[in-house]
C-alpha cells in the first residue's frame, strides 16, 4: 500500500536479540543527526561514507521553549492517567475539536509503527506491561479489533500510546527503541510514501519528543522525502521523566501545526 503509514494492522515481524542493543547504541548518534541509519547486521562490512550518519541539505533542527516567564516543565513520575493524553482540543483550528470522538483502552496491541517496519505490539517491542492507547477520530465507526482505531482511514485524526516505567533513564530506553522502528520509513522506493527529517522538540533535559512528518508517494521522486516541502501529518516519540509514548497523526497537518499539536502532547505526559 503505497498511499501512506499503514494505522496498527499487520503481522509481527520477529526480529533477532542480538539487534537490540546496536539499535539503542544508534540512537544516541542518530538523535544528534536527524536521520538515522540502521547498523550493519552482525558479520557485514560498511563503507566509512554509510556510517557518517550525515543528513542531506543540513542538520536537523532543534525546537527549545521560548516562552519567556513560563516555568520550566518538569519531568513526570508515578502512573500515566488520562490527563497525560492528548486531547481533542490540540488539533483546534485545523480539525473541529467539537467532531472528535475519543476511545482509550488500555493493554497491549500496535502502536503507530508503520508497515515498512514490520509491525508489532508494543510488549512485543519493549517487553513488560501494557500501555494507555487512546484515539481521536471524526467517526463514531471503530474497528472491531481495536475500539481506537476508526473503521474508515479518514476517520482518525490521531492515535496515542503511553506508558510509564520505573525510571527516566528506563523510558529514555523505551523511547530510543521506539524511534528506531520508525528509521526505515525515512527511506523508501519512489513513489512510495516516506517520512521525513526527524526534528527534536525538547522542553526540559528529561521532556523532549521527536517527530517526523509524512509524505505521500507521489512526493517521493528520490526515495527520500522532499526538501521544502509540508509534511501531511506525521509521527512523534515523546518522553517525559519515567513516561514514554507514540503519536501518530493522520490529519494532514503541516510542519507548524504538527509542532504545536507535539508540544501540546510533551506538556501533558
Amino acid at each position: 500500500m503505497n498511499d501512506g503509514p499503514a494505522a496498527g494492522r499487520g503481522h509481527a515481524v520477529v526480529r533477532r536479540r542480538s539487534a537490540v542493543a546496536a539499535l539503542v547504541a544508534a540512537a544516541a548518534l542518530g538523535l544528534a543527526t536527524g536521520r538515522f541509519l540502521l547498523p550493519p547486521p552482525p558479520g557485514a562490512t560498511t563503507h566509512p561514507a554509510a556510517s557518517a550518519l550525515a543528513t542531506p541539505g543540513g542538520s536537523v533542527p532543534t525546537s527549545e521553549s521560548s516562552a519567556s516567564g513560563s516555568a520550566t516543565p518538569t519531568g513526570a513520575t508515578g502512573p500515566v492517567t488520562a490527563a497525560n493524553l492528548l486531547g481533542p482540543a490540540a488539533f483546534g483550528p485545523d480539525v473541529d475539536p467539537g467532531r472528535i470522538h475519543v476511545t482509550d483502552r488500555y493493554g497491549d496491541g500496535s502502536y503507530a509503527n508503520a508497515a515498512c517496519t514490520g509491525e508489532k505490539t508494543l510488549i512485543q517491542t519493549l517487553g513488560g506491561r501494557g500501555a494507555h492507547f487512546r484515539g481521536l477520530m471524526t467517526s463514531t465507526r471503530t474497528s472491531p479489533d481495536d475500539p481506537t482505531v476508526a473503521a474508515e482511514r479518514d476517520g482518525q485524526v490521531a492515535r496515542e500510546t503511553v506508558a510509564e516505567t520505573r525510571s527516566p533513564s528506563l523510558a529514555q530506553n523505551a523511547a530510543d527503541r521506539l524511534l528506531l522502528e520508525q528509521v526505515p520509513c525515512q527511506e523508501s522506493t519512489p513513489g512510495h510514501w516516506v517520512y521525513g527529517r526527524t526534528t527534536t522538540v525538547r522542553l526540559a533535559p528529561d521532556v523532549a519528543a521527536n517527530w517526523m512528518g509524512s509524505y505521500q508517494g507521489d512526493l517521493n521522486t528520490t526515495g527520500t522525502a522532499p526538501e521544502g516541502k509540508e509534511p501531511c501529518g506525521g509521527v512523534a516519540v515523546l518522553r517525559s521523566g519515567s513516561h514514554y509514548g507514540v503519536l501518530e497523526v493522520d490529519a494532514c497537518l503541516g510542519t507548524a501545526a504538527m509542532d504545536r499539536v507535539v508540544r501540546t502532547a510533551l506538556s501533558q505526559l
